[in-house]
């Protein structure tokens, strides 16, 4: 954690510098890794910094529709970081919409946000009359849940851990769902502890009890897997039920525990209550048990099954007899490799879901996702696995300016206009999040979000059929917007956007100034020399964000690096990359090929070509902006993060002349020792091999294929390096462990080149603590500016 004082700069953190600076600072009395020279840039920018980390963030948003058509109620969740405690803070904002004839609608917000201390999960009740508080630290302590209603506490349900472990509020494996009539919630926790073996002074005791004995132990027993990443406590996801009047907490019967199970909706009237999504354990090379890393990783295989309710199962039992057959789960989804954010029309009739196949049968760990439907049995009978239909099939190579393909992170709980049949739903279009509208009986897709706007759009929340959004752009902070639809007379739609009043405190009048002295725009970039190998949709242009000054060609540049490598840097605000403008940079943010959100085609062109394509993609981006007399070519840094990272380590090797410094988070440096180390080894071989690699896939690579790993690694050009690098790493990183920016550091180092590395202890891949998202950030500016300034 750092803090505006000097002397805190390196608390929380290991932090090493070549011997000459630190030798200097210890003479000096200065924290370990501080430059002398840097020690008024440090002060100016911590405290730069704290404005822009103080400022707060939309999170979710929930609408509650009232019996006047012209008023409703509207709850906003709000973000901030604490840098002391190292925690994110949550409130709620709570606000009274009336809407008049005129389209015209105003939010009346209350004075002030309540906190949410303590709490994991916050979900309203269908009516939003009643509202689950969700209080469960994952650390094994029991869970709270907290039921409540207008004006009180209706009830409070103490779960113990012997019925099961942490509730999963994470965006992944999460399903916390009420039924319809508002009485029993379904959710997804840890299942109970397995039993340990237990030892005393005499041995191992046969009979083993649930009592602490001070005179025994527990033994550890058989390891078991766990999700990996972020996920290291997540090992057997299990579905549960809780009557909310009595606090009975039951099981659902019946799910394997190789299954993991998450995102549990309830279902129309059926025997099968209870729809959810479960992920096999059998991963591993030729399809053995093994848990892969599942956070970011939408190639896992997946689908959606059936369940009874289990309440409604022991009340539908003959009194008679007490063995009766129950209903076993059925899998719904058996021909589809991927099914997830499973969603009922609101009349029943059917249930549409996402899918990333063709990440699954590719191995690409993201991909451009399809839309789905399965029609639901008016009889609620369930024999089987149901015919899917496609509803949005995968892009393979949109035309200049048309729909990319659905590219989704999430649904909203209810995402249906008024018609149930148009669900609206945020995707990425280019460098730009949108906001469509699909028609899931037509397949008809629609944009949304203005058409002419390079802003990046979220929806929020739904008003019958009108939209709450969130807008921002990379200059501007996050606004929200109402949208209404008005129709036109070629029986097209449009939609109106008035921007909301809101209680959020305006930035200070020194951020303000900063961002208002920049400007941005999408670059549509060639791509040079196009193989002809190459399919039609990775000829196309990529694109880049260009974050200008306004003398942008005597101003220095830094290059931004997404990671994945199939993930995006959209155009939305990002408080890090305002801090880094900020100091007076324009920024290159380069949506190489392989990004989502321009076709499959050009998304699969990546595998098998990753440090070559990517790397001359960033060139060619740089060269750009180089031959249009946009930037000052002599003074240009790159910075980037996981594949970002290992862009960044290879772009200050194959172009040793190009870049004065660089900064790194977490890179993947070097492939043959990040194999046999991360939580997905697969992703190795599919980004080295192409899909070939899912077939080749071993956990015992040879030494022929280690060799490979090497060669197409950054480590493999690190002879021609002699930019300055500063590492930023997490020793809890389980994607990219702390051992590979280390061993690139410390060679960096061994070969005299200027080199800073800060690891944290307590961090993991994203470094997204506040402590250690704030001391890179700051470190990041400094590194810059002291290599910039030259």
């Amino acid at each position: 954690m750092t803090h505006p004082s000097i002397s805190r700069v390196s608390l929380g953190s290991i932090a090493m510098d070549d011997a000459h600076a630190c030798e200097a600072a210890t003479d000096k009395g200065l924290p370990s890794g501080i430059d002398a020279s840097m020690v008024d840039e440090y002060a100016s920018q911590s405290k730069l910094l704290q404005e822009f980390v103080k400022i707060p963030n939309i999170g979710k948003a929930w609408i509650f529709s009232s019996k006047n058509e012209n008023t409703s109620r509207a709850m906003v969740s709000i973000g901030q970081s604490d840098l002391l405690a190292n925690k994110k803070r949550n409130f709620l904002l709570n606000s009274h919409i009336s809407k008049s004839a005129a389209k015209s609608v105003n939010f009346q917000w209350s004075p002030f946000p309540i906190e949410m201390s303590g709490v994991s999960a916050i979900v309203p009740s269908p009516s939003g009359e009643k509202l689950l508080l969700v209080r469960n630290a994952e650390d094994d302590s029991p869970t709270k849940l907290e039921i409540w209603g207008p004006c009180q506490l209706e009830n409070e349900i103490h779960i113990p851990k012997y019925v099961h472990g942490s509730l999963y509020a994470d965006a992944w494996f999460e399903g916390i769902s009420w039924n319809q009539e508002e009485t029993f919630i379904a959710y997804v926790a840890e299942e109970p502890p397995q039993p340990k073996p237990e030892f005393n002074d005499s041995g191992y005791k046969k009979e083993c009890s649930s009592q602490k004995d001070c005179k025994s132990w527990k033994g550890q027993g058989d390891w078991e897997d766990n999700w990996g990443e972020t996920y290291s406590k997540k090992r057997i996801p299990a579905l549960f039920v809780a009557n909310i009047s009595s606090g009975e907490v039951r099981t659902v019967k019946g799910i394997s525990r190789s299954l993991s199970v998450g995102q549990v909706v309830w279902s129309p009237s059926s025997s099968y209550s209870l729809v959810f999504v479960a992920w096999s354990d059998d991963n591993g090379f030729q399809e053995t048990p093994r848990k892969l890393g599942i956070v970011y990783c939408y190639n896992r295989p997946c689908a959606l099954y059936a369940a009874p309710d289990p309440f409604k199962e022991e009340a539908d039992k003959p009194s008679t007899d007490s063995k009766a057959d129950t209903t076993a789960m059925v899998k719904l989804t058996a021909d589809v490799s991927s099914a997830f954010f499973p969603r009922f029309s609101p009349d029943g009739k059917f249930l549409v879901f996402i899918s990333a196949k063709s990440a699954v049968d590719s191995g690409a760990h993201n991909a451009t996702n399809s839309m789905h439907k399965v029609d639901w049995p008016a009889d609620g009978k369930l024999e089987g696995s149901l015919s899917v239909a496609d509803v949005v099939p995968i892009v393979m190579s949109p035309q200049d300016g048309c729909f990319p393909g659905i590219y989704c992170s999430g649904l909203l709980r209810f995402p249906w206009l008024s018609d149930g049949r148009t669900m609206v739903l945020s995707s990425v279009w280019g460098s730009r999040e949108v906001i469509l509208s699909v028609n899931v009986a037509s397949g008809e897709v629609s944009r949304v979000s203005p058409l002419d706007s390079d802003y990046s759009w979220k929806v929020l929340a739904l008003d019958n059929n009108n939209i709450l959004a969130v807008s921002s752009s990379l200059i501007t902070q996050p606004q929200m917007y109402y949208g209404s639809e008005s129709s036109q007379t070629d029986k097209s739609f449009q939609w109106d956007w008035q921007e909301i009043s809101s209680p959020f405190p305006k930035p200070s009048d020194k951020v303000s100034s900063l961002l208002a002295d920049h400007k941005f725009s999408l670059l549509k970039i060639p791509i040079s020399n196009p193989s002809d190998k190459l399919p039609d949709g990775a000829k196309l242009p990529f694109e880049a964000i260009f974050v200008s000054c306004k003398d942008s060609t005597s101003s220095p540049t830094v290059v931004v690096l997404h990671g994945g490598p199939h993930s995006v840097y959209p155009s939305s605000y990002s408080k890090s990359l305002a801090f880094l403008y900020a100091q007076g940079y324009n920024l290159l943010v380069v949506n190489y090929r392989g990004s989502l959100g321009f076709g499959e085609e050009a998304l699969q062109s990546l595998p098998g070509n990753i440090g070559s394509q990517d790397v001359n993609d960033v060139l060619t981006a740089l060269d750009f902006v180089t031959k249009r007399g946009l930037i000052d070519a002599s003074r240009v840094a790159v910075v980037g993060g996981s594949h970002g990272g290992f862009l960044t380590t290879h772009l200050i090797g194959q172009a040793p002349e190009t870049f004065v410094a660089a900064a790194a988070r977490n890179p993947v440096c070097n492939l043959s020792l990040m194999v046999g180390t991360t939580d997905i080894p697969e992703w190795c071989f599919l980004e080295m091999y192409g899909k070939e690699g899912k077939n080749c896939f071993t956990e015992s690579p040879s030494a022929e294929t280690l060799a490979q790993f090497y060669e197409k690694s950054p480590i493999s050009h690190i002879s021609k390096v002699k930019t300055p690098t500063l590492f930023l790493l997490g020793a809890k990183d389980l994607r990219v462990p702390v051992s590979n920016g280390l061993q690139y550091a410390r060679t960096m180092k061994e070969r005299g080149l200027e080199t800073k590395i800060i690891v944290f202890p307590e961090d993991n891949h994203g470094l997204d603590k506040p402590q250690a998202d704030y001391e890179s950030f700051l470190n990041i500016g400094v590194w810059f500016k002291k290599y910039m300034s030259k």
